[in-house]
């Protein structure tokens, strides 16, 4: 049988010696700095990591995801003076594509090779309003025809007949740009007139959708509505040589 000391052993037991117990104390209290300190340093690493430069051509992560609305909701121009040179205006570029996030993974953009860019290009071409509404919509629009995570999937994101040489939208186009083109081409063709005429008007993105759901552009009219995916949509990049 294992002999365990009784509680009154313990009591009768003497005390440790003053300069131990001071000892133990200031122990305990460098222990204690030494966890906020790591503490602290992991909240400076995770204020830092919001930081990190974001690539050109990446696929989403979750962490890091900027949707359409928060996008389109911090629009800024720019406004020259008119005694500023043309050759006076510096054109910069930022290459990005070697930066990933914390974890390793690549980091989302949030300009230059998205979604939204490609939404802009073809209301551009079609010289439509580049407005927030239009730009909402087109990305709605994209995303009933693709998934957002390979929206540029055969380099046909709104799987568009004319031109890519594939029946039912099925076919592809050399690089997005030419399939921008080819979109607004068919804006400007009458059966598509209903939604040209919503998008320059700059309508509501739900006015919109429904000239686009009564169009002749999908077969099923997407469920006659149950699916257009009116949702606020993940800006997506596109891999660089997508882009021609």
């Amino acid at each position: 049988m294992t002999d365990f000391p009784t509680r009154r052993s313990l009591r009768q037991a003497p005390p440790a010696s003053k300069g131990k117990a001071q000892g133990r104390r200031r122990a305990e209290r460098t222990r204690s700095r030494g966890h906020m300190a790591t503490a602290g340093a992991a909240t400076l690493l995770l204020v830092g990591s919001a930081l990190v430069a974001i690539p050109a051509d990446a696929a989403t992560v979750s962490s890091h995801t900027l949707y359409a609305s928060q996008l389109l909701a911090h629009t800024q121009s720019l406004t020259v003076r008119s005694d500023v040179k043309g050759d006076a205006v510096e054109n910069t570029t930022f290459e990005s594509s070697t930066f990933t996030s914390p974890g390793g993974t690549p980091a989302l953009t949030v300009g230059g090779v998205t979604n939204a860019d490609w939404a802009a290009l073809v209301l551009q071409d079609a010289g439509l309003p580049v407005t927030q509404n239009n730009v909402t919509v087109i990305l709605q629009w994209m995303d009933s025809e693709n998934s957002p995570q390979s929206w540029y999937l055969r380099n046909n994101p709104l799987n568009n007949g004319l031109g890519s040489g594939g029946g039912g939208g099925f076919g592809s186009y050399a690089n997005l740009r030419i399939a921008a083109s080819y979109v607004a081409k068919q804006l400007d063709r009458s059966l598509f007139a209903g939604i040209h005429d919503a998008l320059a008007a700059d309508s509501a993105p739900a006015v919109t959708e429904q000239a686009i759901i009564a169009s002749p552009w999908a077969s099923s009219h997407y469920g006659y509505g149950s699916r257009f995916h009116a949702v606020n949509v993940p800006i997506v990049a596109a891999p660089v040589s997508a882009w021609g």
